[in-house]
């Protein structure tokens, strides 16, 4: 059974956590300067308002008092201005405590930003009377509030970016572990079809270049093509259940499931095989009841399935043995179990005997596929396994799928087509 390498899924979620975390980093950074930039310009965008509000208020005209500026009278809404009044001859009136007003920013009328005396403030201005007035105010809350955002952003960065990474990092081997397994599976799958197919292909090869090496006579030849053939039928069989496998992967949807009868599928699927165990002298017995084993599945898949299991109870009961096919209903179930009288299955060979190329038993034949072919069949049709002993102590290999109806069917409508299925 194939298994994900732990050190190849790590690698490749840190690869994807880095990758994300790198990511939700970088929109991060535009977000955060974004607002930063937003909340700045719309607190400033406040302080033009209430310089603006205050220089041309109905309610007011600013006069110069005691070379100072007062707001308006009982609006809260605004904090202390600074105020520099420039009379028609030239003269800036002030507060004692206010910082000097630069001669190039007398005659400032749209709000601007400025420094005066290590201070930065917002200042704007207007004509008022024979006047210019500038109005100022200390930007210092702006800047607080700009500097507290970005601490938080800059604390809040780390532990997202954490979180995001350790996140990733779980989703990632979540994800990782089925690809690389899946990955890893189809490698081996590959290995083990190439090393099948070199076998017979050895065995062909080696037939062809005896016989162009010299002549030989007419029995050497006939046992030649005789091993030429076996191999050949092999290979076909092989390829045959290779491009059943791949078809079957490929499918999206299975085939439209019908109500199918079991038991007749499985006199008819008997009745083929037959012929096979009438050439070894085993006895192959169908038993079940007459009606109730009706299921939702496509007939031809059920045909396959049935071909799998005939084959392999065929194929491994000795000379004179036995194989029973019987289905009936268990504990509200419809239930199809096939025994033989072969050497069973171990125990320890029970939950690897549907992995692909994998023979529980040494034979002559078979390249281990058969099984599983069967097992995707189970699997896609709502089917469970039992797995066990026969009577015979052969092996035992029984299904079964919940019925398509709850009651009785009517036979007239019920009929399974019936196609030849394939053996492994």
């Amino acid at each position: 059974m194939s298994v994900a390498h732990p050190h190849l899924v790590r690698r490749q979620s840190v690869r994807v956590a880095l990758a994300a975390t790198a990511l939700v980093g970088a929109v991060y950074l535009a977000i955060a300067i974004a607002v930063v930039a937003f909340v700045s310009a719309d607190l400033i965008r406040q302080t033009d308002d209430r310089l603006v509000h205050a220089l041309t208020g109905d309610d007011h005209r600013p006069p110069p008092v005691n070379g100072g500026f007062e707001p308006p009278e009982g609006d809260r809404r605004y904090p202390m201005f600074l105020v520099w009044v420039t009379n028609s001859d030239g003269v800036v009136e002030m507060a004692p405590t206010s910082p000097a007003l630069p001669a190039e920013l007398q005659a400032v009328t749209s709000p601007r930003t400025v420094t005066l005396d290590g201070t930065e403030m917002r200042i704007a201005g207007a004509t008022v009377g024979d006047d210019h007035v500038v109005v100022g105010q200390d930007v210092t809350q702006v800047l607080q509030t700009r500097s507290t955002l970005i601490a938080a952003e800059l604390l809040i960065a780390p532990v997202l970016l954490l979180a995001v990474f350790l996140g990733a990092i779980v989703i990632g081997r979540r994800v990782a572990t089925p690809i690389e397994l899946a990955r890893q599976r189809q490698l081996d799958f590959t290995a083990d079809a190439s090393h099948e197919l070199r076998t017979p292909l050895s065995v062909i090869e080696a037939q062809t270049s005896l016989a162009l090496s010299q002549a030989r006579d007419v029995a050497w030849y006939r046992t030649a093509f005789e091993r030429v053939d076996r191999e050949s039928k092999r290979m076909r069989r092989l390829l045959d259940d290779l491009l059943w496998l791949a078809r079957f992967d490929a499918t999206h949807a299975p085939p439209n499931a019908e109500p199918v009868d079991l038991g007749i599928l499985a006199a008819q699927a008997a009745d083929r095989f037959g012929v096979v165990a009438e050439a070894r002298n085993i006895v192959l017995e169908v038993g079940g009841q007459d009606d109730g084993a009706v299921i939702a599945a496509p007939p031809e898949w059920l045909d396959r399935l049935l071909g799998v299991l005939l084959d392999n109870a065929c194929k491994y009961s000795p000379d004179g043995g036995t194989v029973r096919v019987q289905v009936g209903t268990e504990g509200g179930r419809v239930r199809l179990t096939v025994d033989d009288s072969g050497p069973g299955i171990a125990e320890n060979q029970r939950e690897r005997i549907f992995n692909r190329f994998h023979r529980a038993v040494e034979g002559p034949t078979g390249a281990g596929l058969g099984l599983a072919i069967a097992d995707a069949i189970v699997r896609a049709t709502g089917g469970r396994w039992q797995v066990g002993r026969s009577p015979t102590n052969g092996a035992r290999m029984a299904v079964t799928w919940p019925p398509a109806f709850g009651g009785r069917r009517d036979p007239a409508v019920v009929s399974p087509r019936s196609r030849p299925a394939g053996t492994d």
